[in-house]
């Protein structure tokens, strides 16, 4: 047993290590739980004089500081001898055990209670503690757990902690030997006064700050850098002498121990005394940014402008605009400008900026559309101005030219958007302008290729006359009619499908010369874009005609399954062939591909037309009566309108109206659908005099109010008959019919009180709600040309009947394509410029939480 007992012995003799290091981390732990007030508070004024606050406190607060933090450093420290104990070495073992498997500390320390004298149960013990002396000798001590997060909810020892980390940045130890100098009301810094002095340039500069005590000789700094000079030591000691602020006023003593100052010219500083200095400076003026106009200004095919331009500045280009106004000295004054133009407002553009990079030097280019402002097309000078950062703005850069707008090929477009600037330049050319748009439309079918064209035409020349002859031509309903012959113009310009299809075969044509008589590669360029335009345009028409007559541009009602489709791929394919060929000079390989593309697009217009043949559908009757019925209304509002003439001035229009009565003035049902055919002109012509008869029958007030009731009735028939009940655009199409009525009720009783500009007004709502009826209806039978039973799988077949003339899937709506434009140009530039700045100015907010404002700073490292 003596042996065991000293086996026993040996094993716990070897834990003498863990054992003491567990009871050092236990004394550890006990003391820190008890202390942790006392060096909390020692290290905050520890960290609080090295950082030198008590140098700036008045002596006074320096005394109740201290006497504070002396009463709380005897109360903490009565208080942790209070509370600390220390702990015993069996603490120590018990600790040291519990991490071990089986307590065996505890089993060594243990002796045999049951059956002593029993050899075989003393051999089963001397096992037993062997096993625990082994699990024993592999202890290894347990380190402390100084858990204070209970005892300092607030975690004010990581506040002192923080603090004492940035005073040993930042701060000095010599400072905390001058607390008692303070105290005693005496500074004596070791080795006499001493001086501090910083640099700050402007924070536009971007330049870092100088420690001027580093810095000897010349110095170069930028104009209005911050220099702040710290004088310490006996007052008088160290002076200041300096000639670059060019100070007048408030310059204050030499030897105050603050001095700041701007550092505005060159000149000298210094600090005279003991260890003083003297430094050269050489101020870096702030030079007023610069910009100019590198390029002519070019205009795209939908007329937008673009301008290069160069700016430049010292540091950085905040802003810039661009001002464009009149140049009258430049314009030719005569025809509608020989009057006096109205005053505008000059146009101001935001110049675009740099998204990211170096803004000190840059080349950007100006957008801009400006092809429906009064300006568009005229001599303008234009002037562009930056501003730098430290707010200077450059000296105005103006240039004179030719505002680029859109430009019209089209004879009649082209006339219609003259008269509309004349109109714009003074509301003095109105007169002068409807007598221009009368004169246009005296012979329609000689000039006008489109019947919508027409009657546009004629509603607006009735608006614009009836607003004159009533006074009531305001700057709004100028801008309305000015609106109105823009969009008028476009129609004209644009065309339909045959004038898509003859632009095209001009470009094809043009393009072919150019290859025979060996153009140049920038003529035959722009001739290849020419084409790529017109055969967008050509498709779109395809695409806007087959909506308007509910039609599928794929399906052939005569059973040609087999037509001809090609992909817009396939379309971008043969046209990048061409211009490849025609690169490499195989000029005869490029014009046999040409006449292949041709002949494509010819077999698809073939294929389109064969679409209209053959027995027309309740919904195309049903659009073509509603057309009827927008002919009658027009012709019918016009009557009124020359009846309105009449009793102002009789007769004065007599000669001029009786060449369009034909077309307009009769009952219009009897007129051709086409109306500008040879044969629908003859029509109207013969119609003609038959008209003139009736109007004399007719030419009262109950008259047009008869005519007025019999048209409102065949609306309401049509109403009941339309097509498409039961969806969306179906019902639009009922509702805008329904409208139409109410407008023709409205005109009939108008008429019947010989109320004529009432009732003009009441026909104009009237003929605009046939014309949202017959939209609504094109939508309503392109959707019902789907099959119900084939909504929702005509995205998954392949070679469905559901795609356009270049194999592509239309929308919901029917349409293949859409006549919004897109964000394009200087708008998604400006908008891109405005969010890069916005991030920046958030990412300096130092309000915002870290998080948010580290994330706005990778944004800026990625744009």
């Amino acid at each position: 047993m003596t042996q065991g007992t000293s086996r026993h012995s040996k094993a716990l003799a070897r834990l003498r290590v863990p054992l003491a290091l567990t009871w050092i981390g236990m004394t550890t732990e006990r003391a820190a739980r008890a202390l942790w007030p006392l060096w909390s508070l020692v290290i905050a004024v520890l960290g609080a004089l090295m950082l030198g606050w008590h140098e700036s406190l008045p002596i006074e607060v320096i005394w109740v500081l201290s006497v504070s933090a002396c009463i709380a450093a005897a109360f903490f420290l009565i208080r942790g001898f209070v509370l600390f104990r220390l702990p015993k070495r069996i603490e120590a073992l018990a600790r040291l055990d519990s991490t071990l498997k089986g307590r065996p500390i505890q089993a060594l320390m243990d002796s045999q209670a049951i059956g002593p004298q029993d050899e075989a149960s003393k051999a089963v013990w001397r096992v037993h503690q062997e096993r625990m002396a082994t699990r024993a000798a592999n202890a290894r001590a347990v380190a402390p757990t100084i858990r204070l997060a209970a005892r300092d909810p607030y975690a004010l020892r990581y506040v002192a902690a923080l603090l004492l980390a940035v005073a040993l940045m930042f701060g000095s130890v010599w400072r905390v030997a001058s607390v008692t100098d303070i105290a005693q009301g005496t500074v004596d810094v070791a080795g006499g006064p001493v001086w501090e002095g910083w640099i700050e340039p402007p924070a536009y500069t971007g330049k870092p700050s100088l420690y001027l005590n580093d810095q000897e000789g010349r110095i170069t700094v930028p104009e209005g850098s911050q220099i702040s000079v710290r004088l310490y030591g006996e007052v008088g000691a160290l002076t200041v002498t300096e000639t670059i602020s060019a100070r007048t006023q408030n310059t204050g003593s030499v030897a105050d121990p603050e001095q700041n100052f701007l550092a505005n010219k060159s000149g000298q500083l210094e600090i005279a005394g003991v260890n003083g200095r003297k430094w050269d400076f050489t101020v870096t003026p702030d030079t007023a940014p610069r910009v100019e106009v590198t390029g002519a200004p070019d205009r795209s095919a939908e007329g937008v402008m673009s301008l290069p331009f160069a700016a430049s500045d010292d540091y950085e280009v905040i802003s810039g605009t661009a001002v464009v106004d009149l140049d009258l000295q430049s314009i030719v004054r005569r025809y509608g400008l020989s009057v006096d133009p109205e005053p505008r407002e000059a146009i101001t553009l935001d110049l675009p900026l740099p998204i990211s990079g170096d803004r000190s030097d840059f080349s950007e280019t100006l957008f801009g559309d400006f092809s429906q402002h009064p300006f568009a097309n005229l001599p303008v000078q234009m002037t562009l101005s930056v501003t730098d950062a430290k707010g200077q703005a450059s000296d105005a850069h103006t240039t004179h030219m030719v505002l680029p707008g859109r430009r019209f090929f089209d004879p009649l477009a082209s006339a219609i958007v003259e008269q509309r600037q004349w109109l714009l330049w003074s509301k003095a050319n109105a007169s002068a302008v409807t007598q221009m748009l009368r004169a246009m439309s005296h012979r329609p079918d000689d000039i006008f290729r489109s019947e919508t064209a027409y009657l546009r035409l004629r509603v607006i020349l009735r608006r614009m006359e009836t607003q004159i002859a009533f006074d009531s031509f305001s700057n709004e309903t100028r801008d309305e009619a000015a609106q109105a012959l823009w969009e008028l113009a476009l129609l004209i310009e644009e065309g339909d499908v045959q004038d898509a299809l003859e632009r095209m075969r001009r470009a094809q044509e043009r393009l072919s010369e150019a290859m025979k008589n060996g153009a140049s590669d920038d003529e035959i360029a722009e001739l290849m874009d020419e084409l790529r335009r017109a055969n967008e345009n050509y498709i779109q028409q395809l695409q806007r005609e087959a909506a308007r007559n509910g039609e599928d541009p794929e399906q052939s009602p005569s059973g040609q399954d087999n037509a001809m489709q090609m992909t817009q791929d396939d379309l971008q394919k043969m046209m990048d062939r061409i211009q490849e060929l025609m690169e490499e000079g195989r000029m005869a390989e490029a014009e046999q591909a040409l006449q292949e593309l041709q002949e494509m697009m010819e077999n698809m217009q073939i294929a389109e037309g064969q679409q209209g043949q053959g027995q027309q559908s309740e919904g195309q009757q049903a659009m073509e009566g509603l057309a009827d019925t927008l002919r009658d209304q027009q012709g019918l509002s016009d009557q009124a309108f020359r009846d309105l003439q009449e009793q102002h001035n009789p007769n004065a229009q007599a000669g001029e109206n009786e060449g369009n009565e034909g077309r307009n003035g009769g009952q219009g049902r009897g007129q051709s659908h086409d109306g500008l055919s040879g044969e629908g002109q003859g029509e109207g012509e013969g119609q003609s005099g038959q008209g003139q008869d009736r109007q004399s029958a007719q030419n009262g007030a109950g008259g047009l109010a008869q005519r007025q009731e019999e048209l409102r009735r065949e609306v309401e028939r049509q109403q009941g008959s339309l097509p498409g009940a039961g969806t969306e655009a179906g019902d639009a199409a009922r509702e805008a019919l329904r409208r139409a009525e109410e407008a023709m009720r409205g005109a009939g009783e108008a008429l019947s009180r010989d109320d004529l500009p009432g009732a003009i007004d009441q026909q104009a709502e009237a003929m605009d709600a046939l014309r949202d009826s017959m939209r609504n209806l094109g939508e309503a039978l392109a959707q019902s040309e789907r099959p119900a039973g084939e909504q929702g799988t005509a995205e998954g077949r392949q070679g469905g009947s559901q795609r356009d003339p270049l194999g592509r899937s239309p929308g919901a709506s029917g349409q293949a394509g859409t006549d919004e434009g897109l964000l394009q140009g200087e708008d998604v530039y400006r908008r891109a410029r405005e969010l890069l700045d916005e991030i920046r100015k958030r990412s300096g907010e130092g309000a915002r939480p870290e998080g948010e404002r580290d994330y706005l700073k990778r944004l800026l490292d990625r744009f």
